[in-house]
């Protein structure tokens, strides 16, 4: 009989536990989820977001000027062409596609930070250390490759 109650905890607790991850994953895909960095792509993997859906995401996060976006929009298309030609490119390593990206990336924050008021600034930076952050954590804490964890200051 215990045996019998065990077995019926045990299969609430994990239908429990599969109805909350559930939850949370339709969150994400709803966009309920505040943080940008990309949605849901084909076969449920997570892939760049657009350069328009970046600049609205970043629009409502930042509220962004008209002038703003105007001068962000050509910076995210550029950063775009740029990681897709590296992808095209077959001729590199992985871990050196990865630096290269990673510089890609630099380079566009630090572009876009210009445009940004001393507020903005201050908000854009702490996303960015925040991403970093998470990075580092899902590569098991190596820190990143480039040595950076500060975004620029001004």
């Amino acid at each position: 009989m215990i045996s019998k109650h065990r077995n019926i905890w045990l299969l609430a607790l994990l239908l429990a536990v599969s109805l909350l991850a559930g939850s949370s994953a339709a969150a994400q895909n709803r966009g309920d989820d505040d943080r940008p960095g990309g949605q849901m792509g084909p076969g449920g993997r997570r892939g760049p977001m657009s350069p328009d859906d970046r600049l609205k995401q970043m629009t409502k996060n930042f509220n962004l000027t008209t002038d703003q976006q105007a001068k962000i929009k050509p910076i995210f298309v550029a950063e775009r062409k740029r990681m897709q030609d590296l992808m095209n490119d077959s001729t590199g390593d992985r871990k050196s596609m990865r630096t290269k990206m990673q510089e890609i990336q630099r380079d566009t924050n630090k572009q876009v930070r210009e445009v940004l008021d001393d507020k903005q600034k201050e908000q854009f930076d702490k996303q960015v250390q925040e991403r970093e952050e998470k990075m580092k954590d899902r590569r098991g804490g190596t820190g990143s490759p480039s040595g950076q964890s500060q975004p620029p200051q001004n």
